[in-house]
């Protein structure tokens, strides 16, 4: 009988980088909350920061660089096209070198993306920092469930990542009330650099607290391992529901929510700011509450599909008030968007618990490519269905230029949903 390979050790000088060894299962609750948990979910924080920064920051943006509405789409959607290009290679990097080596590179990549984006200004430097920002942090939620599903048992899965998109809608939650106050301390260009120096101090955490699993074999990424993640009936069955509702809720909260509140309803600066607060308050208690839902379904023997595709018909539903022009409390509308728009992330945990261990990483990665390129398109391409209208003597576009754009945005979900439903009552 062949004697199990021992596990190489490092030279001493390099143990620093591939950190303290451990085995899966061996860490106790109170351990993976500390070493594994916050570190992380710090970085995803940082993440969702710094995508919704520009919602808060369009005004000076506009000013310093005379934006266009398509110039300030397609600068904040840089950050999600820079996304999707990183997305394989990272899929690679994670099977092969662990989250904690590569959220550590990343997050110093990022780091200086948000430090060259305080000092252009211009459109195109503006575009390609924004760009170098969102390569930065392309990992920071895929390493986060790749450390977690390694250290964690499976049932717990659902609730944690709840607690991890929470954690990242308290990082959105900042980009706005929070960031407002502070902008009225000091320049926007200050900001970021701060913000760029946070992305350093929790690298260096991440670094230095977060273990390594010993090695194991790792498939190599070839088209056949491409293909068999797209052709997976869970992978398939889950894009085709969430994937567009996905892209839609990235594409339009961070930029999209704040210049209709400021364009329909007409709100100031200080309203705009209060309202996208509560609805990233919504996003943390919303994600929490479907990772906790989705566990009570399941023990009541309901699929996490179809909490999802039920999550997936409200936020339609939702779409099509704004779509329609419904004008009763229309300074509910951006909370119950963000509330409800949170279910989307559910395909992560649904695909990572279906796929084979070994495909965890790509598998969710391969995800993430779709989404942010989708995301893309939808920041953008709203930004250029609002061009088409002339905007007011003081910089409004009117509402039927968003109506027009929320109408596009539910037709291009219906085929999945209606599919879907097709599918389940037949």
């Amino acid at each position: 009988m062949r004697a199990p390979a021992a596990i190489a050790v490092p030279p001493a000088p390099l143990r620093w980088w591939y950190g303290r060894q451990r085995v899966p299962g061996s860490l106790s609750g109170t351990a993976t909350l500390f070493l594994v948990f916050i570190p992380f979910s710090l970085g995803h924080y940082i993440s969702w920061l710094l995508r919704s920064v520009n919602a808060m920051l369009a005004p000076q943006l506009v000013a310093q660089a005379n934006l266009t509405p398509a110039q300030l789409g397609t600068l904040t959607s840089t950050y999600f096209l820079a996304f999707a290009v990183a997305q394989l290679p990272i899929g690679m990097a994670l099977d092969r070198y662990g989250p904690r080596r590569v959220q550590f590179v990343l997050l110093l990549v990022a780091a200086a993306g948000t430090l060259a984006f305080a000092g252009c200004k211009d459109f195109a430097g503006l575009a390609i920092a924004r760009a170098l920002m969102g390569f930065g942090l392309a990992a920071c939620f895929m390493s986060a469930i790749k450390a977690l599903t390694t250290w964690l048992p499976v049932h717990r899965a659902p609730s944690v990542q709840g607690y991890l998109i929470a954690a990242g809608g308290l990082g959105a939650a900042t980009a706005t009330l929070p960031v407002r106050l502070a902008l009225q301390h000091m320049s926007w260009q200050w900001l970021m650099a701060g913000l760029a120096g946070a992305c350093v101090v929790v690298a260096l955490l991440i670094l230095f607290l977060a273990p390594t699993p010993p090695p194991a074999a790792v498939r190599p990424f070839t088209r056949g391992a491409l293909a068999e993640t797209f052709a997976h009936p869970v992978f398939r069955e889950t894009a085709m529901l969430v994937l567009l509702p996905h892209t839609v809720f990235f594409g339009v909260q961070g930029l999209w929510i704040a210049r209709w509140l400021a364009d329909v309803p007409r709100y100031g600066d200080q309203a705009i700011a209060w309202l996208l607060y509560l609805g990233m308050a919504a996003v943390i208690f919303g994600s929490i509450g479907v990772g906790m839902l989705t566990e009570w379904a399941a023990r009541r023997g309901w699929r996490a599909l179809d909490v999802a595709a039920a999550g997936v018909l409200l936020f339609v539903l939702l779409q099509c008030a704004f779509a329609c022009g419904w004008r009763p409390a229309q300074q509910v509308l951006p909370v119950l968007f963000m509330l409800v728009g949170c279910v989307t992330g559910m395909e992560y945990s649904i695909v990572a618990q279906a796929m084979p261990p070994a495909l965890t990483g790509r598998a969710s990665t391969c995800l993430n490519l779709l989404i942010f390129v989708g995301a893309f398109a939808v920041q953008a391409g709203f930004g250029q269905v609002i061009a088409c209208w002339q905007p007011s003597p003081l910089g409004h576009y009117p509402g039927a230029a968003y109506q027009c754009a929320f109408a596009l945005l539910v037709l291009i979900q219906l085929p999945g949903l209606c599919r879907y439903l097709l599918r389940r009552f037949r």
